[in-house]
């Protein structure tokens, strides 16, 4: 029997979510009955102890910059052994934000204006409201919403203070968008159906995504005309245009006036019971044990 290698945790700042998600797939694999499963967790490891970790395939469970973002998919090929998720090339992209929107722009695909945050500027670039959001972060860690001149100064002082203790950490503007938030999982490439997202309270945050149980998943909404095609249509695109393979969760904004916007990409989207890809995987007749068996076999096919 195959054994699939799960990993879970790494150094960055969802590691928590990680160990979740982890543990979501390594027991649904268990449940698939097709796979023996060996799960780990991991900090940042090395080519050596990556190595020396049991398996024929590995199932990297990991969100945030080390595990999703390019170097542990270094780490992947040259270890040999074949896995789940994005090449490092499509993983990097991806995980930048303003790669991704270069990208969309690029495939016809709207997307806020937005540009790299200046912590000194008094001035947002792009007016307020804005939002203020890491470059290489996802699971809205570091997000603010700034509806006016004082809670954008705010976020600059938030920004300013965070850089201090993690240098190099990059962050973003973007123009603010009202709406509702849209989701579409892709699997092997193919939209699975769409999720409106709506927070009882507020913005889908990290609160509302692993604390509370009070937001709702509303499945295949009622969109006006084609609108669901278009939006599934963008997210394709944009797979297509990275480079991504197996698994990927698209989220967008849409509008007053029913014009959708990208917001970013998740290449390894969460596994959690709140998470989003097993949910609209279950409603298009996928559960979890099939979801995860089926991401394995595309790791063994390329």
């Amino acid at each position: 029997m195959t054994t699939v290698l799960v990993l879970g945790g790494g150094p960055d700042a969802e590691r928590d979510v990680s160990l979740k998600s982890a543990a979501g797939v390594a027991d649904a694999l268990r449940q698939s009955g097709t796979f023996s499963v060996e799960a780990r967790t991991i900090d940042r490891l090395t080519l050596d102890s990556l190595r020396a970790l049991p398996g024929d395939v590995v199932f990297p469970v990991l969100h945030g910059a080390f595990g999703e973002g390019g170097p542990l998919q270094d780490l992947l090929e040259l270890d040999g052994r074949p896995y789940v998720g994005c090449r490092p090339r499509a993983a990097r992209l991806a995980m930048d934000k303003l790669a991704t929107k270069l990208a969309a722009l690029a495939a016809a695909i709207p997307t806020a204006d937005a540009c790299v945050l200046n912590p000194k500027d008094d001035h947002s670039p792009v007016g307020v409201p804005a939002v203020v959001k890491p470059v290489h972060d996802g699971s809205s860690v570091g997000l603010h919403i700034c509806p006016d001149l004082s809670a954008w100064n705010r976020a600059r002082a938030a920004v300013a203070d965070d850089q201090k203790k993690n240098p190099g950490r990059a962050y973003l503007v973007e123009r603010y968008i009202a709406g509702k938030e849209l989701t579409v999982g892709l699997l092997d490439g193919k939209a699975l159906p769409l999720i409106h997202i709506a927070p009882a309270h507020g913005v889908y945050d990290y609160e509302a995504k692993y604390a509370r149980d009070d937001t709702r998943y509303i499945l295949d909404p009622d969109l006006p005309g084609n609108l669901a095609s278009t939006i599934k249509g963008y997210a394709e695109r944009l797979f297509a245009a990275l480079g991504a393979r197996h698994v990927s969760r698209a989220d967008f904004i849409l509008d007053h006036d029913d014009r959708p916007w990208l917001l970013e990409i998740n290449t390894m989207p969460g596994f959690t019971s709140h998470s989003l890809v097993p949910k609209a995987a279950a409603h298009a007749g996928i559960p979890m044990p099939n979801l995860c068996a089926r991401l394995v076999d595309m790791a063994l096919r390329a």
